[in-house]
C-alpha cells in the first residue's frame, strides 16, 4: 500500500518522466525540422515524423485523459488516423495528419489536462493506475516513439541537424572474450516490476543448459572481417530464408556502410566517416547476425540465454532488475539516452558487467536472439491486446537489452523487444553464444 509520501514521490516521479519525454519528442521534431521536413516521407519503412508527434498526444488522450481522467475528448475525430493499427508506415504521409504548430498545439492541450489528472488520481485500489502502471506505459510509448524518430532521422536525406554529446569520460574498450553460463534454473520475466509491460510477465522458472556467450557484442572490426571474406557471397553462412532475403534485397554490408576503396565509411544522421572498428556493429538484420555467428563457429543466444546471462546472480540465485544490481542505470553503468548518438565501444563499462562478466547488455546495441516471440506461460494480454499479443509468432524475433537511442525508463532487464528478421533501421546488433561441450562442466 502507497503511504502519503511514497504517492507523493511517485506523483513527482511520473511528472518529471512525463516532462523529459516531452523535452525529447520536441527535440526530435519541431526544435530542429521545418514544416517540409516533418510532414516529408523520409523511408517507405517509417511515418513522417509529423505522425509521430501527433500520435504520442493521441495515446496520452485515450489512456490518461479519456480512461484515467474521465473526461470529454480533446479530439475524437483523431482517433482513427493515429491508430497504429489502422495504417501502414508508407501509407500515412497521405492522411489528413495535422500540421506541426496543430500538433503541438494538440499535444500540449492534451498534456495540460493529463498533468491535471496525475495531481488526482488514486495510484492505488485499480489495476490500471496502480503503482502509476498507465502513467508509465504512456511515458515509455512516448520514449519508444523517440527512438523511432531517430531511425527516421538516420534514414533521411539532407544536412545534418543533430549532434551528439561527447561521453564524461573516454570510453575504453576491452579485448572480446567469452564467458560459460552453467546449466541450471533461474527465474525469467518479472512478476513484480510496477512498469512491466504484459509480454514481460509473469515471472517463471526456466531451466537452461550450459552455453558460453561473448562477453562483449560483436565489434564492426571483426563483422567486416565476415565481409571481407565473403561472408555476403557465400550462402553455406546463411539460412535459407536469410540468403534468399540476402539475394532479395541485395546485402553486401551492414545498412549505412560504404565502402571507400578498400576501407568502409558510414553514414550516421548525415555526416560521413570512417567505420569505427571497436564500436559494436549497428544496422544489421537477424539473417545477417545468424550468418556472421555460423562463420565464426558459433550461434545466437535463445531469449532465455541472454536474460539468464544477463540478469542471474549464481551466488544468490535471484534474477536481478539489471547486471549490475536493482539500481537504476546511470552513465557509469551503460549508454543510454540518445544523447551520444552511436553506442560505445564494445567492452566498455566494466561497472555494468552481469555476475557472470558480460557487459553492455543493457544499452549500445539491441541484440538479436534466435527466440520468436511469444507469450511466457501464464500470459496475460494487458490492458489491450494489441499491445504484444498480435505479434507473437514465427515472423518476428525478439530483441533484448536496449540501444543507446533507449531511455533508462524503457529498458530494463526484463524489457523485451521484438522485429522481422530482415529489419535493418533500427539500432541493433548482436553478441554470440556456443553450446558449452563435456569438457567445460
Amino acid at each position: 500500500m502507497l503511504t502519503d509520501r511514497s504517492e507523493g514521490s511517485l506523483r513527482d516521479r511520473i511528472a518529471d518522466q512525463l516532462v523529459a519525454s516531452r523535452r525529447r519528442t520536441r527535440a526530435l521534431t519541431v526544435d530542429v525540422l521545418d514544416d517540409a521536413e516533418l510532414t516529408a516521407q523520409h523511408s517507405p519503412l517509417m511515418s513522417p515524423l509529423v505522425w509521430d508527434f501527433a500520435h504520442v498526444g493521441s495515446q496520452e488522450e485515450l489512456w490518461l485523459v479519456r480512461d484515467v481522467g474521465g473526461l470529454e475528448p480533446v479530439r475524437p475525430d483523431l482517433d482513427e488516423i493515429y491508430d497504429a493499427f489502422r495504417y501502414l508506415r508508407r501509407d500515412r504521409v497521405s492522411l489528413p495528419l495535422l500540421g506541426p504548430g496543430e500538433a503541438a498545439r494538440y499535444i500540449g492541450e492534451v498534456r495540460d489536462k493529463a498533468m491535471d489528472v496525475l495531481e488526482r488520481a488514486p495510484l492505488a485500489g485499480r489495476r490500471l493506475t496502480e503503482g502509476g502502471f498507465v502513467f508509465g506505459m504512456v511515458i515509455q510509448h512516448e520514449q519508444q516513439h523517440s527512438e523511432t524518430m531517430l531511425a527516421t532521422h538516420q534514414l533521411r536525406g539532407g544536412e545534418p541537424v543533430l549532434s551528439g554529446a561527447e561521453p564524461a569520460a573516454p570510453w575504453a574498450p576491452t579485448a572480446a572474450a567469452e564467458v560459460l553460463v552453467p546449466a541450471g534454473e533461474f527465474v525469467m520475466g518479472t512478476s513484480v516490476e510496477p512498469w512491466a509491460l504484459d509480454n514481460e510477465r509473469p515471472a517463471h522458472p526456466v531451466s537452461v543448459p550450459a552455453f558460453w556467450i561473448d562477453t562483449v557484442p560483436v565489434r564492426n572490426a571483426a563483422y567486416q572481417a565476415f565481409v571481407d571474406a565473403g561472408g555476403y557471397a557465400d550462402p553455406q553462412w546463411w539460412s535459407v530464408a536469410g540468403w534468399a532475403h540476402r539475394q532479395q534485397a541485395g546485402l553486401e554490408a551492414p545498412l549505412f556502410w560504404l565502402r571507400d576503396g578498400d576501407t568502409w565509411q558510414r553514414r550516421r544522421f548525415g555526416r560521413v566517416e570512417p567505420v569505427p572498428a571497436d564500436e559494436p556493429v549497428q544496422h544489421v538484420c537477424f539473417y545477417e547476425a545468424e550468418a556472421y555467428a555460423r562463420w565464426a563457429g558459433k550461434r545466437l543466444p535463445t531469449e532465455a540465454e541472454w536474460e539468464k546471462a544477463a540478469r542471474h546472480d549464481p551466488v544468490t540465485g535471484r534474477s536481478r532488475r539489471y547486471p549490475w544490481g536493482d539500481a537504476d542505470p546511470d552513465p557509469g553503468r551503460a549508454n543510454l539516452g540518445g544523447a551520444r548518438l552511436r553506442p560505445a565501444p564494445a567492452g566498455s563499462f566494466p561497472d555494468g558487467a552481469s555476475p557472470y562478466g558480460a557487459r553492455q547488455l543493457i544499452g549500445d546495441v539491441w541484440e538479436w536472439t534466435s527466440s520468436d516471440f511469444a507469450g511466457y506461460p501464464g500470459f496475460e494480454a494487458y490492458p489491450y491486446r494489441g499491445y504484444s499479443a498480435a505479434f507473437f509468432g514465427t515472423e518476428y524475433k525478439v530483441l533484448r537489452g536496449g540501444s543507446w537511442a533507449t531511455d533508462p525508463v524503457a529498458c530494463r532487464g526484463t524489457f523485451r523487444n521484438w522485429d522481422y528478421p530482415i529489419r535493418r533501421q533500427i539500432f541493433a546488433g548482436f553478441r554470440c553464444a556456443r553450446d558449452a561441450g563435456p569438457e567445460d562442466l
